[in-house]
């Protein structure tokens, strides 16, 4: 899937090394924003076991796990997970972008491909995405993809060692 300038491909266990180099350059632009995970995870090996465990969970129907890419280049990841099915037709949005890319629209695009799939391929009825009160970058991904905020959660994820309050954020499938 793609636009004009961002793309979006099934993650793949090669991405791994690519994945760790950008997250271990990128670590001190994401560790605001991200849950607090091991050292190991920014390794080669951690990503490995992190790429598996998205595949695994796309196999199993739960996720789909995108590497969002320009110009051919890896810049990050977008990903649809906890994928509920049933009466509620939910999933949960996430995604980071290197900061060497930053500011440019990727993450944007990158959500608004991810969203389109989310409706139209798995058939979804709504898409959530939570976000730090104070990540105003975040917060306007979402709004130019059109979440409303309904909520607040409190203490709801743990972040760079401390337990986080996020505004929860959703958008519903056009009416069909």
């Amino acid at each position: 899937m793609d636009d004009a300038r961002t793309s979006l491909r099934l993650l793949d266990l090669d991405d791994a090394p690519l994945l760790a180099e950008l997250r271990a350059r990128n670590a001190d632009h994401l560790r605001p924003w991200e849950p607090t995970r091991p050292a190991r995870f920014v390794t080669r090996q951690g990503q490995t076991a992190y790429v598996e465990q998205l595949l695994r969970a796309y196999e199993n129907g739960d996720g789909v796990p995108f590497a969002i890419t320009t110009q051919g280049r890896v810049i990050g990841q977008v990903t649809l997970a906890g994928i509920v099915r049933g009466a509620l037709q939910s999933c949960s949005l996430g995604y980071w972008v290197g900061a060497a890319d930053t500011g440019v629209g990727h993450a944007t695009r990158a959500a608004t491909l991810a969203i389109g799939f989310a409706f139209s391929q798995l058939g979804l009825h709504r898409v959530q995405a939570e976000t730090l009160p104070e990540n105003a970058p975040s917060r306007a991904v979402l709004r130019r993809n059109a979440f409303v905020q309904y909520g607040l959660a409190p203490q709801y994820l743990s972040i760079d060692g401390q337990w986080r309050d996020h505004l929860m954020f959703q958008r519903l499938a056009p009416a069909r």
